[in-house]
């Protein structure tokens, strides 16, 4: 049996990472496959902001999950401590006493392998297996190689492997300049985005991309429009225009669901409303988005408030959420008589302009017949309060 263990901190497992797991079973054709996070990597110390063992473990289920025959293991984790292949090998080499163990390495780590914690068990008891750039490694790896075989016997396979520039280090550098997104499988990414891993911002044309799946057709033009507005809003009134954005994207991500679909978010997100929201599907959508938002796209608390409010209004909003309501509002593909004063107070007055939105809104829905829902009322009462 031949069994191929493949370690690293994989904090975050990459394409690099992926593309290292494919040329493993396509040139070395293992009967197992063990891919194993490290618990506590024994030679640096783990970014400060990183996940828990537990978290980058399913990171790697992500990362792998196309990989043919792959394992993930949590040999390390369970074990405790300090994670010195030594150890792994150690418990391996027990389970498995006939089996050969191939150690895959990269082109660094057999340079450097006589560094390694009891490197003469490891040569005698695993074969390396290095992945190796044929063409740049080239006489000095062979070189290398052939000292370690002559000097200890050892046992090396060179693995042709045509790498992947990426690094966990500079990824996680990345991704809270919303950026990163190219170098990480999607599952992954996204699952970083969730959780905010390594203080992780989404990447703009990543978001844009995953809140289609949430719309309308007719309703990605008026979602663009929100997100243009709101951006120039939030530059004109000092807030962040990505955080506006990302507002924006979101903010209509329940919107088509029907009233039982809807409700039914309520119960999983542990949402209380009153009989007139019970009533009205279109009231729903903004605490439903909010807590969709916050649940699947990590969105912090004041993302999530913009999005609660944006239909409704209340008293005394922050800047950011009269920004998004606003936006929401005035955007482009919005037509109706007197937008153009309402989009030229909002670059004037915040306060005037929800006063007046309020209002509009206040008369259409008593236009059409239908009640004002109260939260709408005591909003333009505070704001035409405040504007007085």
């Amino acid at each position: 049996m031949r069994i191929a263990v493949y370690g690293g901190s994989f904090n975050p497992p990459h394409l690099g990472h992926v593309e290292a797991a494919k040329t493993v079973v396509n040139e070395l054709a293992p009967d197992r496959f063990l891919i194993v996070p490290a618990g506590i990597p024994p030679h640096k110390d783990l970014a400060g902001d990183s996940p828990s063992a537990e978290q980058r473990m399913e990171l790697c289920r992500l990362a792998f999950a196309g990989i043919p025959g792959a394992e993930i293991s949590d040999i390390e984790l369970r074990r405790g401590g300090k994670s010195y292949t030594y150890d792994t090998v150690t418990q391996l080499r027990g389970e498995y006493p006939d089996a050969e163990l191939c150690l895959v390495i990269g082109t660094d780590m057999l340079e450097s392998f006589e560094e390694w914690y009891h490197f003469r068990y490891l040569l005698e008891n695993c074969t390396l297996a290095v992945l190796s750039r044929a063409e740049e490694d080239g006489e000095t790896l062979r070189r290398t190689a052939g000292a370690l075989t002559d000097e200890y016997g050892a046992q090396i396979i060179l693995l042709p492997h045509e790498p992947l520039e990426a690094s966990s280090e500079k990824i996680r550098e990345r991704l809270p300049l919303r950026a990163g997104e190219d170098l990480l499988p999607d599952a992954v990414y996204a699952e970083i985005i969730r959780r905010r891993y390594y203080g992780a911002k989404p990447e703009l044309t990543w978001l844009r991309e995953r809140a289609l799946s949430y719309l309308d057709d007719y309703r990605v033009a008026h979602v663009a429009g929100c997100e243009s507005e709101a951006v120039r809003l939030a530059r004109y009134w000092g807030e962040d225009p990505e955080l506006a954005a990302e507002a924006a994207i979101l903010h209509d991500i329940t919107k088509r669901c029907t009233k039982d679909q809807q409700l039914q978010y309520c119960e999983k997100y542990a949402i209380i409303n009153d009989n007139s929201e019970l009533q009205n599907k279109s009231l729903l959508h903004a605490k439903t988005g909010a807590a969709l938002a916050r649940d699947v796209f990590g969105a912090d608390e004041t993302v999530c408030e913009a999005i609660r409010w944006h239909t409704t209004g209340k008293p005394d909003m922050t800047r950011f959420e009269k920004i998004l309501y606003l936006a929401d509002y005035i955007e482009p593909t919005r037509d109706f008589e007197g937008i153009e004063a309402l989009r030229a107070l909002a670059f004037e007055d915040l306060d005037a302009a929800m006063a007046l939105g309020l209002k509009m809104t206040i008369e259409e829905v008593r236009r059409s017949g239908r009640e004002v829902y109260i939260d709408t009322l005591k909003a333009y009462e505070w704001y035409h309060e405040k504007e007085k």
